[in-house]
């Protein structure tokens, strides 16, 4: 099958998918005319692509990171365990309802130490969607999270967290279960871990569904990801009644690294290789795994409870306002 085909294609990944079609005609030539050497052209046609992947990446709008950050191809958290550690150990089940299949977590060894992961998980194909709820967690799958945490603590084991949801899960058995009740559990138990914990956004970052998982002395976002409130369709659709403002709500909401990164709240921008991260899912995965071992380096020595309160402080700050005084005279008082 030629190469390009195993690929699928943005709209704005047009040029790439053309120039790789470009290098199957010309190896159909090549078969077809031994004599002479296209070997030349190919390796040109190649630097091309690279070309074109780093003009992409240099002019991408809000809307076409938001595109990359749900491509198709673009790796999840387990291709991110497979890539970046050994003897992945995955547990299951809250211990009250049922397992998310949503929601994964376990131990692995990241460099000769154990660490606990856990994030959301989505799926490449039709079945495993499903089967992974679109990512989209039950209060379950929050409270198995909130379990691996405690047991994470239990043995002093750092906690690293992938964020990748375009949700928690809205349907009425998630109200029925006690979805927001989940959710405020974990955020509020988050900030009182003794372990370190990190936090990584690599893909959706979306509303409550990502807070549930998101509070860590580090918080870190890769290049070509989103962290906001709602989705930019969900906001369209509330402010414009039409998901056809999307690119626009995707712009009013400063929701890509960068606009994270100038608001302060994400502590680092994790870069991807060019064009995104799927493009190479081993490169995608040792520069995560350095910005991973640099951070836990930074804060692993850091007492507990300084690192507790260091994590309090870092989010109470988060925000800002402005303080308008109210003159006497301008406030009036009923009899």
């Amino acid at each position: 099958m030629p190469q390009y085909l195993n690929r699928q294609f943005l709209d704005f990944e047009q040029p790439i998918k053309d120039l790789f079609e470009q290098i199957e005609q010309t190896n159909k030539l090549a078969e077809k005319n031994q004599k002479i050497d296209y070997t030349a052209t190919v390796r040109q046609l190649e630097e091309f692509i690279l070309t074109k992947r780093k003009e992409i990446t240099e002019h991408l709008i809000p809307w076409q990171r938001v595109q990359l950050s749900r491509h198709p191809d673009r790796p999840y958290m387990l291709k991110y365990i497979q890539k970046m550690t050994t003897n992945f150990i995955e547990f299951h089940g809250d211990r009250n309802f049922a397992d998310d299949k949503a929601m994964i977590g376990g131990f692995a060894d990241l460099d000769g130490e154990t660490v606990m992961f856990i994030g959301q998980q989505k799926g490449h194909t039709t079945k495993m969607r499903q089967l992974r709820n679109f990512g989209m967690a039950k209060p379950e799958g929050y409270r198995k999270a909130l379990r691996l945490m405690r047991l994470a603590e239990k043995f002093n084991k750092p906690i690293i967290t992938f964020i990748d949801t375009p949700g928690a899960y809205p349907g009425l058995e998630g109200e029925e279960r006690g979805q927001g009740e989940a959710i405020a559990r974990n955020i509020f138990e988050m900030v009182r871990l003794k372990v370190p914990v990190i936090c990584i956004i690599i893909g959706e970052g979306a509303s409550g569904g990502a807070l549930g998982i998101g509070v860590g002395d580090r918080v870190l976002m890769m290049e070509n990801t989103w962290y906001t409130v709602i989705s930019p369709e969900g906001c369209s659709s509330i402010l414009w009644r039409s998901v056809e403002k999307k690119e626009v709500a995707a712009e009013q909401l400063k929701l890509t690294s960068i606009d994270m990164k100038g608001f302060g709240l994400v502590d680092e921008i994790v870069q991807e290789p060019l064009g995104g991260a799927h493009w190479d899912y081993a490169e995608a995965a040792c520069m995560l795994k350095k910005a991973i071992l640099i951070n836990l380096a930074q804060i692993r020595d850091i007492p507990a409870q300084k690192r507790i309160d260091n994590r309090i402080e870092k989010f109470i700050k988060m925000g800002f306002w402005e303080d308008i005084p109210v003159s006497e005279s301008s406030v009036t008082v009923d009899a």
